[in-house]
């Protein structure tokens, strides 16, 4: 069954160093574990590497046979048996039977034509996943009302084909662990990610870490790890939540005129900064208690977004964010995952090119 993890990560811009290309391409592929900091390439080469290394890109197409693929690279029955799992699952060795021996080949004779192979099957595989994804996405053009500030960072996603469904699960279990969602080390049981899914999903409106924490009973830790899975692979984000600024600036002044005056609130409070007409207003507000929210933010309406986020952070606060499933429907949310699977996918392309012409020189 096919099965890899695509992680976008720096190419290895202007190496010509096979060993340096081949780390690149097994970890963007999820094949080895991530690599500690300043560790040497060498450091790097692990069991999977030196498999690779010394045989199937030496002779992709000899056939090489357990025994054969265990003497050349000196892994034990057992560490053959797990690396060989791993590159039949990721498409890029085939396999066939003669006799009594599984003979193994670099699928299409070369690590750039396995490449493009692995290629086509990932993304026609992925497009199928992400269309069960879509098809659980309501619409609403209330979601996208606010722009989003939200940075790529990298990019992560499992793609696996269907398979059999296991016991106590149904079809949006598996599609979770399947992309990935549930983490590398999930429990069984664990369905944090399909609660966070089936709670952004309908909605037309962003919520807190907190919101989502008490909506699905769990801790605020668990509920942000799993979240980030879900910005890295881009089908939700993270926004301004331009509603609650009046909310906290409110709060902020209350407070800090209660704790330091009003002296403080026109200097350091950030209050001197705005339009005279406005800090007037909102001083008085404060002086005669007569502030409230909706006061706030029609006396804000006409100062800027981003004055508005200053005064916010001069008052004690901070700008509050909440998390959106990243599109109006299910097909702009797959377009996205796909667009950015697209260029991760033609960065493999590239550096397994590279690497067949480094072989060859």
């Amino acid at each position: 069954m096919f099965r890899i993890r695509l992680l976008e990560s720096p190419m290895p811009t202007g190496s010509k160093d096979p060993d340096v290309l081949l780390a690149w391409l097994l970890d963007s592929m999820g094949l080895v574990k991530r690599k500690s900091e300043g560790m040497t390439i060498e450091d790097e080469q692990g069991a999977l590497h030196r498999l690779m290394r010394e045989t199937l890109l030496r002779e992709p197409l000899r056939g090489w046979d357990t025994k054969a693929l265990g003497d050349a690279c000196g892994l034990s029955q057992t560490g053959m048996h797990h690396q060989l799992v791993k590159l039949k699952e990721s498409g890029l060795v085939s396999v066939e039977t003669k006799g009594r021996w599984h003979i193994h080949v670099l699928r299409g004779g070369s690590i750039s034509a396995a490449v493009d192979l692995v290629s086509a099957q990932a993304r026609a595989i992925l497009d199928l996943r992400l269309s069960e994804l879509a098809a659980a996405i309501t619409e609403s053009d209330e979601r996208m009302a606010v722009a989003s500030e939200d940075e790529e960072f990298g990019f992560r996603v499992g793609v696996a084909e269907p398979g059999a469904t296991a016991d106590g699960e149904d079809r949006l279990d598996a599609l979770m662990r399947d992309l990935g969602l549930n983490g590398e080390r999930a429990k069984p049981d664990d369905r944090l990610a399909r609660q966070l899914f089936e709670e952004m999903a309908p909605s037309g409106r962003a919520m807190t870490l907190l919101t989502l924490a008490d909506k699905t009973s769990d801790s605020r830790s668990r509920v942000q790890r799993t979240v980030e899975r879900m910005r890295v692979m881009g089908i939700a984000e993270r926004i301004p939540m331009l509603d609650r600024i009046a909310q906290d600036v409110y709060a902020g002044l209350m407070r800090q005129h209660d704790a330091r005056g009003e002296e403080w609130l026109m200097t350091r409070g950030g209050l001197g900064r705005l339009d005279e007409s406005v800090s007037k207003a909102l001083i008085a507000g404060v002086r005669k208690k007569s502030l409230n929210i909706e006061k706030v933010q029609d006396i804000l309406a006409q100062v800027p977004l981003d004055a508005q986020r200053v005064l916010l952070n001069t008052l004690g606060g901070r700008m509050p964010y909440g998390i959106r499933i990243a599109g109006r429907d299910g097909a702009a949310v797959k377009e996205r995952v796909m667009r950015r699977a697209d260029r991760t996918l033609r960065r493999l392309r590239t550096v397994a090119q590279r690497l067949d012409e480094s072989l060859a020189a």
